[in-house]
């Protein structure tokens, strides 16, 4: 049986001794002192370690059930649901206007990996309704804002995004369904969508559904799609749930993980909707809730690596297996832990590498957000637009390696569903293909987002790298162990952006057919840029007498396995980009 122990240490060393998020000026941080956030994160923890975690294997084994178009979650979701509701976690993040308790992203970004370490399948029913919010709020009504958001911030409704059908995912110009204008400016919202997460439940009162459709006579492809609010209960006039609406669940998905959230196909039998934002502008609308959906699945990624490696950390401590080559460390005993063995050691810290640089990087990616929603800054704005590919795409296949890394220190036990472990890998698998798959990610950081204006949000990433390059660079031990890594590493990328802009006009399968090996390279680059920043703060701290020595003193071993062992795959990545499009172009399409 696996189990979940929230990293509150590591929360507080990054938010507080790397972040400062205290006095990083961004409104609302002020609040943010080591007090407040050490309460809210343990509550979130216990939480999820004592109501979530517990219900993770339940729901992997239930699953979802489908009878007459109504769905029924796994035993115990419903008071779990219950109890996040009670506490507030529901609008955690959300306006105190529509009930919201008005925290900054940051601490949803927190509370959310702990939350979806300890069960990802149940925290899916509150990260759709979290993205449904913030694209009501962007781009609703007021009308719409007053209806809708105060029930979803409280939980009592949920949201929904409904972008696919069976004809088209990633193409979203080839959608199908309609939606006709009808004289009370409503419109009636007929087609199928697939694979809708959270589309039918029995945890809330109403599901609201937000649904691309085209309006007849619209321009084609992606300019004509328009967003809609398509509620399952039409809201009375006190805003109550009324009338049934033209909206059902006519199936269920069976998946490889994530059993316990309901993965459904969506019938709109001339369902009423309503417009959301302006008529043939919907994607705009919908890349709200996408972006925000982008960033959330990276956290399951390094969420689902977090969990894993924790349970193969302690398995490796428990299991007695051979002997150590340096001579027996448990003599009394039958066989020696198999945490001596140098390749489990090496394994372990990989993942124990990858999850604290990447938990780092994400909360550092949370605090852009912020800076750019409170502060109105532009630059973050742009700068984490950039970094969100890397967040999502890096994120998400790295966690998975890592659980599959945890997974296999558990030896054949980890293959069977008793351990729990191979759960981790099926759950964690989900993320590298939703809300836009991996290789789309790539695509979008080199084809969009690295010259999107002129390149200058990659030129400021740039500047932060030499910022750190620079502090601490009269310290020769410092330099040599994580200054002269990143150096190489930084110069790997500039490298390879400036091949993307020689090459890419006139070649552009160049650029595409190096893309996943630059959003690899690009999240090395990012998460050996927070190892900079966690050994620098370390180093202080123990130069302060910080009273947590031992996990200071570890964080720098840490840091020091990351530079001299995974940051230089970007050679690698570098190699294959210089490679180009000549070997993936080769064959014709018959000959695979």
């Amino acid at each position: 049986m696996t189990f979940y122990s929230p990293p509150l240490e590591d929360f507080a060393f990054v938010l507080h001794d790397v972040l400062a998020v205290q006095d990083s000026g961004i409104p609302g941080y002020d609040e943010l002192d080591a007090q407040t956030t050490a309460a809210i994160l343990g509550e979130a923890g216990r939480l999820a370690a004592e109501v979530l975690a517990p219900l993770n294997p339940v729901g992997d084994r239930q699953g979802c059930r489908l009878s007459n178009g109504d769905v029924t979650t796994p035993d115990g979701f419903a008071d779990a649901y219950r109890q996040m509701c009670a506490g507030g976690w529901a609008g955690l993040d959300c306006p105190a206007e529509y009930g919201g308790q008005g925290m900054p992203y940051l601490m949803n970004a927190a509370t959310g990996e702990m939350f979806i370490s300890a069960n990802m399948a149940f925290n899916m029913y509150f990260g759709l309704t979290h993205g449904a919010v913030s694209a009501i709020l962007a781009h609703g009504s007021a009308d719409q804002k007053a209806t809708y958001l105060p029930r979803m911030v409280d939980g009592r409704w949920s949201g929904t995004m409904n972008l696919t059908e069976p004809q088209c995912g990633t193409d979203l110009g080839l959608i199908r369904t309609r939606a006709e204008p009808q004289p009370d400016g409503s419109y009636r919202i007929t087609g199928q969508k697939i694979w809708i997460s959270a589309g039918e439940h029995d945890l809330t009162e109403n599901i609201v559904h937000l649904v691309l459709a085209r309006i007849p006579g619209g321009p084609e492809g992606v300019r004509g799609i328009s967003l809609f609010i398509v509620p399952k209960f039409l809201p009375d006039a006190q805003g109550n749930p009324g009338a049934r609406n033209g909206v059902a669940c006519a199936g269920l998905e069976h998946k490889m993980g994530i059993h316990g959230n309901a993965t459904c196909v969506m019938v709109y039998d001339g369902a009423t909707g309503f417009l959301m934002g302006e008529a043939h502008k919907g994607l705009r609308a919908m890349f709200t809730m996408m972006n925000e959906a982008r960033l959330g699945v990276g956290l399951q990624g390094l969420a689902m690596g977090a969990v894993a490696h924790q349970n193969a950390a302690a398995f490796a401590r428990e299991r007695l297996q051979g002997r150590a080559v340096a001579g027996p460390a448990n003599p009394t005993g039958p066989a020696d832990p198999v945490i001596v063995h140098p390749d489990v050691r090496r394994a372990l810290m990989d993942q124990k590498a990858f999850v604290e640089g990447a938990r780092a990087f994400a909360l550092w990616g949370a605090t852009l957000i912020d800076r750019a929603h409170r502060s109105h800054d532009p630059a973050a704005e742009a700068l984490i637009s950039l970094l969100t590919p890397v967040l999502k795409g890096f994120l998400t296949d790295k966690g998975f390696e890592t659980a599959v890394s945890a997974q296999q220190i558990w030896g054949g036990a980890g293959y069977t569903r008793a351990a729990g472990m191979e759960q981790f890998v099926r759950d964690a698998r989900i993320a590298m293909i939703y809300e836009g798959t991996n290789g789309i990610q790539a695509l979008d950081l080199v084809g969009r987002m690295l010259g999107a204006d002129g390149g200058q949000a990659f030129r400021a990433f740039l500047g932060l790298l030499r910022d750190a390059l620079a502090e601490n660079a009269d310290d020769a031990q410092f330099a040599t162990e994580f200054l002269e890594p990143l150096k190489a590493a930084s110069n790997d990328l500039q490298a390879a952006a400036m091949l993307f802009a020689e090459e890419g006009a006139g070649r552009p399968e160049f650029a595409l057919a190096g893309a996943c090996d630059f959003m690899h390279l690009f999240g090395h680059v990012c998460v050996g840029l927070m190892w900079v920043r966690m050994a620098a703060a370390a180093r202080a701290g123990l130069a302060g007498g910080a009273t947590n020595a031992a996990f200071l003193n570890a964080k720098l071993a840490t840091g020091r396995h990351y530079m001299a062992r995974c940051l230089p795959a970007t050679a690698l990545h570098l190699a294959r980009i210089r490679a180009g499009e000549g070997s993936v172009m080769a064959l014709d399409a018959e000959a695979f």
